[in-house]
């Protein structure tokens, strides 16, 4: 039978059980916080990464996220795309899509610290994401494994995801599947299908202008379309040609 005596001693028990965790709050939520990020963590595909250096991608999430939204839309489903070795892609379009998209892309180690101090100082500015600061190696990694979201635990997948990739495959290879997986039009996967698409020919066959043109629509290539002469297309590529010819390229 309970006296009223261990009805008390239960009530401190429990009071002091309270104290503790509102004093401790902040240790118990990173604790919680850390575990999480290691289940997450576990769940990426390393191997997958790894396998990379020696097999191409069949698809990619932005390629599944771009065709279940499709067909959930009851729309046709066309996937263009054919892989072109990096060794017969022209060095305008290499340099091209280098200077526009990761001017460091040869001498980082997966992040643009510069880009990405510059990207936060204009988003604080001006209260909103404003300015992007992925490298080549980061837009992959999301393009291959991962979805469009800014949550901050999409983007800490990210980050582990980059750092795996740059050490388990060369800068070549890594620019080789980005060149042949990004979106380039509606349904327009990779460089040869956008250069047939746009141009009407081969990837190796783009001159330096047609390459420009390609590049300056990466960021939007659904609403921009490299052929154009819209007034984004043609500053835009005449931007990337300058920044190219100041770089001895």
């Amino acid at each position: 039978m309970l006296t009223e005596a261990s009805l008390q001693d239960s009530a401190e028990q429990r009071k002091g059980i309270v104290e503790w965790l509102q004093s401790h709050w902040i240790s118990i939520a990173s604790i919680a916080i850390g575990l999480v990020l290691i289940e997450e963590v576990g769940r990426l595909p390393f191997g997958e990464v790894s396998a990379l250096a020696r097999k191409n991608p069949t698809t990619t999430a932005f390629i599944e996220q771009r065709v279940n939204l499709a067909r959930h839309e009851g729309k046709h489903v066309k996937v263009l795309q054919s892989w072109i070795p990096l060794k017969r892609i022209p060095k305008d379009v290499i340099d091209a899509v280098i200077v526009a998209e990761d001017g460091t892309f040869w001498t980082h180690h997966g992040f643009d610290w510069f880009e990405f101090k510059e990207s936060m100082s204009r988003d604080l500015e001006e209260g909103r994401a404003a300015r992007g600061a992925s490298t080549i190696t980061q837009q992959l990694v999301k393009n291959l494994y991962l979805s469009s979201s800014k949550n901050p635990l999409r983007k800490a997948k990210e980050w582990v995801l980059t750092l795996w990739m740059e050490q388990k495959l060369s800068k070549p290879r890594i620019l080789e599947i980005y060149l042949n997986v990004i979106e380039w039009g509606d349904g327009v996967y990779g460089i040869e299908a956008a250069s047939v698409y746009h141009f009407g020919k081969s990837a190796e066959l783009l001159t330096k202008d047609e390459a420009a043109r390609l590049a300056a629509v990466i960021p939007d290539p659904r609403d921009h379309k490299a052929s154009s002469n819209s007034e984004y297309v043609l500053k835009r590529s005449a931007l990337i040609l300058e920044r190219m010819e100041a770089r001895g390229y």
